[in-house]
């Protein structure tokens, strides 16, 4: 794990996982089989829609660990929000190999010849993108704080 943390420390960690948010949002609308861009698909939305989730975290993380400030409620929720997204991250990614896995079903049809080598690039990047998520909790768990906010209360002193 610190041969990992070196190589992205938490500033690297959020700006590598914002680029590759923003890589997958524009081929998420990318059709593999037909090597064209597909606008008018409704499907094709959800992933943007739910990274905007994970821009919102990245922001809070970049700003808690620039204020110096501690976790919050608010954070935890949107923690939560993020553990759905990355199930959602997950299964984009198996649908991904499933497409790719299925290219020599289709022998005798005319592929693209980009067809592989877009379709590992993505792969790599919902793989990318999910080692940043988990290695983006960890900064979290060691730079911002734990959860506890019953400790927290009583600290508080309700007197003045």
């Amino acid at each position: 794990m610190k041969f990992i943390k070196g190589i992205f420390p938490w500033k690297r960690t959020l700006i590598t996982s914002l680029l590759v948010i923003l890589l997958l949002s524009v081929f998420n609308f990318y059709g593999l089989y037909t090597n064209k861009f597909y606008f008018f698909k409704i499907s094709n939305y959800i992933f943007p829609l739910l990274a905007l989730g994970h821009l919102l975290f990245l922001y809070v993380m970049w700003f808690k660990i620039k204020e110096d400030e501690l976790s919050d409620p608010p954070m935890r929720n949107l923690e939560y929000i993020l553990y759905f997204i990355s199930l959602v991250y997950i299964y984009k990614l198996i649908e991904t190999l499933t497409t790719l896995f299925s290219y020599g079903q289709y022998d005798n049809h005319l592929i693209p010849a980009s067809f592989l080598p877009m379709g590992i690039f993505i792969v790599l990047l919902y793989v990318l993108l999910l080692l940043l998520t988990f290695l983006t909790f960890s900064y979290r768990r060691e730079i911002v704080g734990t959860y506890t906010f019953d400790e927290m209360n009583q600290h508080v002193d309700n007197w003045n």
